[in-house]
C-alpha cells in the first residue's frame, strides 16, 4: 500500500544514506549505466546475468525463497531482496523498475507520479518471446553483449536437446496439488521440442486446471512429470502409492523452478527433459 506523500519523502531522505546491497567492483565502470530494481522472479534471472552487480540495487524476494526461486540461492542471497512496495522502491532510487505486466495498477501510477520509469515484461510462452525479452533487459542495462551470450547458450541447449526420431511420447506436467501446465506455456514448447506431446489440451485442461489422482490413474499418460517439492500435503499427491501400480507410465521428477521462467532457466529445463526422453524406450 503507497503511504503519505510525507512518508515517501521521509523514506526518500533516508534512502539517501541506506548502503547499497553489494559494493561496485569499478565505480567508474558503471557510472553512465542505469540502475535497476526488479520486482519479478523471472527478471531477476534474467539481470544478475547481464547487469554488473553494483547496477542491480535489489530483486524480488520470490528468487531468495527456494520454493519460489528460478535462480541459484546462493547468488540470489547476494542481493537486497524487496517485498516490491513502492516505499521500497522509492528508498532505494533506480533508474528503472522492472516487473511483470501485473503489476497493480496503484504501484504504477504510484511509481509515474515520483518519476521512477518502469519497464515490464509478459511472461514468455515461447523461446523466441524469451530470447526477446532477454536481449531487451540486457539493452536495457546496457550490455547487449551479455545477452547474446546467453542468447548463445540457449541456442546451443536447443541444438542438444532436439527431440529423437519418431513419434512424440504423451506427457503431462503435474504439479502440487495436481495443478498441470497447459498450452501456450513456455514449458509446453520446450516439451515439444524434446519430443513430448502435452496431453492436458486433449483432457480439455488449461493452464492451472487440477487432475485428480483418480483421472490420472483412469487414463495415464506415457510420461508423467511430476513436478513437487517433496514437502506438504499437496506433494504426497505425486508420490501417491497407487501410482507405482500403473505399468507402462514413467513418473519423473521435474524441480518446479524450470516452469515458471526463460532466460537462463532454459538451457537446464531443456538438459532434464532430454534427459527423460532419451530413457523412454
Amino acid at each position: 500500500m503507497v503511504k503519505s506523500w510525507g512518508g515517501l519523502v521521509a523514506l526518500a531522505l533516508a534512502g539517501c544514506t541506506a548502503a547499497p546491497a553489494r559494493e561496485a567492483a569499478s565505480p567508474d565502470a558503471t557510472r553512465s549505466l542505469p540502475t535497476l530494481v526488479s520486482l519479478n522472479p523471472c527478471t531477476d534471472a534474467i539481470l544478475a546475468e547481464v547487469a554488473d552487480p553494483a547496477q542491480l540495487l535489489a530483486i524480488s524476494h520470490y528468487s531468495q525463497d527456494p520454493a519460489g526461486s528460478s535462480m541459484d540461492i546462493t547468488t540470489a542471497r547476494r542481493f537486497r531482496a524487496t517485498g516490491g512496495s513502492v516505499e521500497e522502491v522509492l528508498a532505494l532510487k533506480p533508474d528503472v523498475v522492472v516487473d511483470g505486466t501485473f503489476t497493480p495498477p496503484a504501484t504504477r501510477a504510484a511509481l509515474q507520479r515520483l518519476g521512477l520509469k518502469l519497464e515490464q515484461m509478459p511472461i514468455a510462452a515461447t523461446v523466441p518471446d524469451s530470447v526477446a525479452q532477454v536481449r531487451r533487459l540486457a539493452a536495457l542495462a546496457g550490455h547487449p553483449e551479455r545477452g547474446e551470450a546467453l542468447v548463445r547458450r540457449i541456442e546451443a541447449a536447443l541444438a542438444a536437446s532436439k527431440a529423437p526420431a519418431g513419434p512424440s511420447v504423451a506427457a503431462i506436467v503435474w504439479q502440487g496439488g495436481g495443478i498441470v501446465a497447459g498450452e501456450g506455456t513456455l514449458i509446453t514448447a520446450l516439451m515439444a521440442h524434446t519430443g513430448f506431446t502435452n496431453t492436458a489440451a486433449a483432457r480439455g485442461l488449461s493452464q492451472a486446471s487440477h487432475l485428480p489422482l483418480e483421472a490420472m490413474l483412469a487414463n495415464p499418460p506415457r510420461v508423467i512429470l511430476a513436478a513437487g517439492n517433496s514437502h506438504g500435503e499437496e506433494d504426497r499427491l505425486l508420490g501417491h502409492p497407487a501410482l507405482a501400480g500403473l505399468k507402462g507410465t514413467t513418473r519423473a521428477p521435474l524441480a518446479p523452478a524450470l516452469l515458471w521462467c526463460g532466460g537462463p532457466t532454459i538451457p537446464k529445463t531443456l538438459a532434464r527433459l532430454a534427459e527423460v526422453r532419451r530413457a523412454i524406450q
